[in-house]
């Protein structure tokens, strides 16, 4: 890359958002830990350095720190939050708890505007998380912004191209924050925004070219955004030498299979191999209703009927995956210790130890909304790069309870309704993610006089931007007296819909 960025992570929640508002200038960005060495730095040769923020204070023993030659290298600096009192502190300046601690919405008022702040007026909207703060600047560092408690809020030694805020600019709570990055990127730093996915095709073919030699590459393909994306850029830069496993288990929604098929196979014209194991997976999942169990009973008999069939192929050398960046910014990360597990990730699959095969992740520096960019730029279907997402384990996890081949038909009906239905009412787009829901419950109704006990659908439709968080979509009523009508006078087996208005936290999105 010919410019980039480097952040340095000190265990922000933000720090992905911070790569993602770098991006969205179309300059290159890459997280990386507090160990990364200077010489690692120098080698990279990045157009500037940004500090994350974090949650410990430097008064604390083990507070994350970073080589101090970082400091002299050259490279124009950034800190956010407590990567500003990092800077305060490695140059002697004094950092201390604040009187007053300030968090949520703050007045910044900006005393000086050259650069850091150009364009911005004298007060500003800020989002502030902190109980430090900057008590007095180092010598040569100069103020630039205050707020009502902090005299300090944002300073520069301009000599050294070092710059401090106490606030968040990556956050939407900030509403000029992304201003402010801009201006570190191209009035600080100089950079001009070549990042596009063009370019990143370009870059990634040869890359691949070059990993890859004249070997040979397998793909399972789910038929994903992320492994329907990888798979078409491998296959430009490999073509026939790709070969793509598409399994299917028997738990997919209504003409996906097919739909998989006239894409990859017919209008590419992929090494595709198709696999039917429905009745292996329905076998395997017979009586079993503890939703763990199903993803682990799944992701297992997946990897098995994956690694038979690519057993099958010659000379394979190479397994391809469509990990995403922020599955290896989290494999990586070194604070705050393992979370609680809430429940098993919804893809399934892995390398098979047995396959002895080196991996290939031509996406593992994108971000799911790049990953679609990049869908768009190498032809695929806006349908296929727009659809919602969908778990592994399929509409195992949609049905509570048992899984059985006519439970699934129940649910793929119903699911059909409302896909189609959103969007006819132009919903689609609106919407982060949208499916219905099998209940382990049957209820009373009434169909033509006549007493019915049947099978209960919910509802599940939620608005977001990145599926951290979610707020149930508030969908016009009559779109959903209509969905509730098809699916109630069509789908042979329910009588009843109801409408999940749960937001994530404390619900998640999906019901397993």
């Amino acid at each position: 890359m010919k410019e980039h960025i480097l952040i340095i992570d000190f265990g922000s929640q933000y720090s992905q958002l911070i790569a993602r508002r770098v991006r969205e200038y179309k300059v290159y960005c890459e997280i990386c830990t507090p160990e990364i060495s200077p010489d690692r730095i120098r080698k990279m040769k990045p157009r500037g350095i940004i500090f994350s923020g974090g949650p410990s204070s430097l008064t604390q023993k083990n507070a994350p720190r970073c080589d101090p030659a970082i400091f002299e290298l050259g490279i124009p600096l950034l800190g956010i939050c407590y990567g500003m009192q990092l800077i305060a502190d490695h140059f002697q300046g004094n950092v201390g708890k604040a009187s007053s601690r300030e968090y949520g919405r703050t007045e910044l008022f900006i005393d000086d505007s050259t650069d850091l702040f150009n364009g911005l007026g004298k007060k500003i909207v800020t989002w502030m998380s902190h109980e430090d703060k900057v008590i007095d600047p180092p010598a040569g560092f100069k103020p630039l912004a205050h707020t009502r408690n902090s005299a300090v809020a944002s300073f520069a030694d301009r000599k050294k191209r070092i710059f401090g805020v106490q606030f968040h600019p990556e956050v939407v709570h900030t509403p000029q924050g992304k201003e402010i990055l801009r201006n570190f990127l191209f009035e600080v730093c100089g950079c001009k925004g070549l990042w596009t996915m063009r370019h990143f095709i370009t870059e990634s073919i040869r890359q691949i070219r070059s990993e890859v030699g004249n070997g040979q590459v397998v793909l399972g393909l789910s038929g994903g955004v992320d492994s329907s994306v990888a798979a078409v850029l491998l296959h430009r830069a490999l073509g026939k030498r790709l070969h793509c496993i598409f399994v299917n288990n028997g738990l997919l929604r209504t003409g996906e299979a097919e739909k998989v098929q006239e894409t990859f196979a017919r209008h590419f014209h992929m090494n595709f191999h198709y696999i039917d194991a429905e009745k292996q997976f329905l076998r395997q999942l017979k009586d079993v209703i503890d939703p763990e169990r199903k993803r682990k009973i799944i992701g297992r008999l997946f990897v098995r009927v994956f690694e038979r069939e690519a057993k099958k192929l010659k000379n394979i050398g190479f397994l391809a995956q469509g990990t995403l960046y922020p599955d290896v910014i989290e494999s990586c990360s070194v604070f705050g210790g393992p979370s609680a597990m809430i429940k098993s990730h919804h893809n399934v699959g892995g390398l098979p130890k047995k396959m002895d095969l080196k991996l290939i992740e031509p996406l593992k520096y994108l971000f799911k909304d790049e990953v679609r960019l990049l869908g768009l730029e190498l032809g695929l279907p806006e349908d296929v790069i727009n659809r919602h997402p969908f778990p592994g384990p399929g509409l195992a996890v949609r049905i509570i309870g048992e899984v059985t081949k006519e439970r699934c038909e129940i649910l793929r009906q119903a699911d059909w309704r409302l896909i189609e239905e959103i969007k006819k009412a132009g919903w689609y787009k609106k919407i982060w993610q949208a499916f219905t829901v099998l209940l382990p419950v049957k209820s009373v109704g009434v169909m033509g006089d006549e007493r019915t006990y049947e099978n209960v659908v919910a509802i599940r439709a939620v608005t977001s931007l990145d599926g951290m968080t979610a707020d149930w979509a508030r969908m016009p009523s009559g779109l959903l007296a209509r969905i509730s009508n098809r699916i109630i006078n069509e789908v042979k087996g329910v009588n009843r819909v109801a409408y999940d208005i749960s937001s994530k936290p404390p619900a998640t999105i999906e019901w397993e």
